[in-house]
């Protein structure tokens, strides 16, 4: 019997109420699919998936299901960044996932239709449909085009530094604001948002191909309606998340964030999404994969071209057959059967061949957009965690976008414990070449873990900065920075990690090579091991924890409860 018949039998008021809701009573007997999403005039990631919701919708009802809308709006973090609204946003993460919970469990449905395309939203969804392990399909919702000149919203943090230093008009400016956006979706680089797109299809929970189309492309609403048919087909077929993303599946996701040079925030939500499942994913897992796998994508902010080509050239699917001799390719997925049989599927059905005529319709090829593995941007992935004193749990780097000029250095500490400081220090050019610029106590339990965007895109667009300092936090980052930043130092400063003994001066050794970051010196000059080791046993000894920024609201919850910036971040 399915689950919603089973309720129905235990709570009689269901019924009446359903039919209150505009419920028929045939609709009532019939398999019911609760299509969840993140609609909400928000932002362009998802005042569009309305649209896409009522496909579905309609879909189910049309092929013997009844659909259920729900909705919870998330927040962007583009219009959260430069305030204190950016420390909301890995929070909402777990109060989305939680509502998503609450709306399943609360509630009798046979199977779920998520749609959601943005930053956290995505990896809330995934969370959610983990932990809840009912039949259910992702339906990513698609990416916006670019602007005149290929102008995408990752360059506003460069002109943003520009003019504040004087180095373009107010004229110029306002004009690269005002044209970066010009539709719905997710924002045209392979930031956090489209990197999540690409890591639901990759672990098998969305329908290949449909990760990242161009919310201008009709191939965008025949997905939802997809969606909604295979919706149908898996509470037949019984198959349920824990079925399709296994440990396999993960580590698939983490060969394809390594071919697409991902954001770094997925090392926050991967390691989240496989917790929801029993599944543990250390960060030398990342590390380890990284070293093997190509990275072939050349999407900014990495690579060159907009996120928008990445679909017209081929998509998830190109990427999986260039790095296949790596792959899990029996892992079993949403559609019923295996990765590689899939993979075999859309060979056959002319997909290429229509994304080549795609990606030539933009005056471009698609070996320009996707590498061949004898040919990739680089040997091996953008990620490589460190550890050392400074660092003993880890730390992440996403080293594609460094100078190599920094990939293995001594620079001078500059100690912040806010990120504000840290940023008036970079435009005022109170920070010099040589340095290390800490921003701290901007962890999961210190403030939330925010992005320090802007922090980066100031150094990024100082062409002396960016070639000789590095910016070293407990926080994270957005998935458009650029430049020498090392975020998601473990433990963070408000545990008492060695990132709060930092003090002015210290000397600090990068090197990405051996993957380590370790304090080597104190006020300029360098001191053995075991000197350094007495140093800040004596500093740890001196340190006062400090009062908690947050006591009440979801920030004093969320402070109190995360998990380790390196488990994921999630509350425990």
């Amino acid at each position: 019997m399915l689950k919603s018949q089973e309720i129905r039998e235990k709570a009689p008021e269901i019924d009446s109420l359903r039919l209150g809701a505009g419920w028929k009573i045939e609709d009532l007997a019939k398999p019911q699919i609760i299509i969840e999403s993140s609609f909400g005039h928000s932002h362009p990631g998802s005042a569009h998936l309305d649209t896409l919701v009522n496909e579905t919708f309609k879909t189910v009802n049309e092929n013997g299901g009844r659909g259920a809308k729900f909705f919870v709006t998330d927040i962007c973090d583009g219009e959260s960044q430069g305030h204190d609204g950016m420390n909301f946003s890995l929070p909402s993460r777990d109060i989305m996932a939680g509502m998503i919970e609450i709306h399943v469990e609360a509630t009798p449905f046979d199977a779920g239709v998520f749609i959601t395309s943005c930053d956290k939203a995505v990896p809330a969804h995934l969370m959610a449909i983990a932990r809840l392990d009912m039949p259910a399909i992702m339906l990513p919702g698609g990416i916006m085009n670019p602007g005149p000149n290929m102008l995408t919203l990752e360059q506003i943090g460069t002109y943003d530094a520009q003019y504040k230093r004087g180095e373009i008009t107010k004229e110029q400016y306002d004009y690269y604001k005002h044209n970066a956006c010009p539709s719905c979706g997710a924002c045209s680089f392979m930031g956090t948002a489209s990197t999540m797109q690409v890591m639901a299809e990759t672990l098998g929970i969305a329908l290949p191909g449909t990760a990242l189309i161009p919310v201008t492309q009709k191939e965008l609403k025949i997905a939802a309606k997809n969606a909604g048919i295979q919706a149908l087909k898996l509470v037949e077929l019984g198959i349920k998340p824990s079925d399709i993303m296994t440990k396999d599946a993960f580590e698939n996701a983490i060969m394809v964030h390594a071919a697409i040079a991902g954001s770094s925030n997925a090392l926050l939500h991967i390691p989240a999404i496989a917790h929801e499942l029993g599944i543990e994913i250390e960060p030398e897992l990342f590390d380890e994969i990284h070293k093997k796998i190509p990275y072939i994508l050349n999407i900014r902010p990495s690579g060159f071209y907009p996120g928008s080509y990445f679909w017209n050239a081929g998509g998830v699917p190109a990427i999986m057959e260039e790095i296949k001799e790596f792959l899990h390719l029996d892992v079993l997925t949403v559609t019923g059967k295996t990765l590689g049989e899939n993979l075999e599927d859309i060979k056959k059905s002319g997909y290429y061949e229509e994304h080549e005529k795609l990606i030539s319709g933009l005056g471009v090829k698609k070996e320009d957009v996707i590498k061949s593995k004898e040919n990739p941007i680089q040997k091996h992935g953008s990620i490589a965690i460190l550890k050392g004193n400074l660092a003993p749990e880890g730390a992440v780097v996403k080293h594609s976008a460094i100078s190599k000029k920094l990939m293995k250095v001594v620079l001078k500490a500059r100690v912040f414990d806010c990120e504000e400081k840290a940023i008036e220090a970079v435009l005022t050019k109170n920070i010099k070449p040589g340095e290390a610029v800490f921003v701290r106590y901007e962890g999961p339990k210190g403030s939330g873990m925010p992005e320090m965007f802007y922090t980066t895109e100031a150094i990024a667009s100082d062409a002396e900065l960016v070639e000789s300092i590095a910016l070293i936090t407990d926080g994270r980052f957005s998935g458009a920075t650029r430049g020498p930043a090392i975020g998601h130092v473990s433990p963070e400063a408000s545990e008492g990690g060695p990132i709060a003994l930092v003090e002015e001066g210290d000397l600090i050794k990068i090197d990405i090579p051996e993957r380590s970051l370790d304090i080597i010196g104190v006020a300029g000059t360098k001191k053995t091991e075991k000197e350094i080791t007495e140093i800040l046993k004596i500093r740890k000894e001196n340190w006062i924890k400090p009062a908690p920024r947050y006591t009440k609201g979801i920030l004093g919850l969320y402070t109190k409860c995360a998990a380790s910036p390196m488990k994921g971040g999630y509350m425990q």
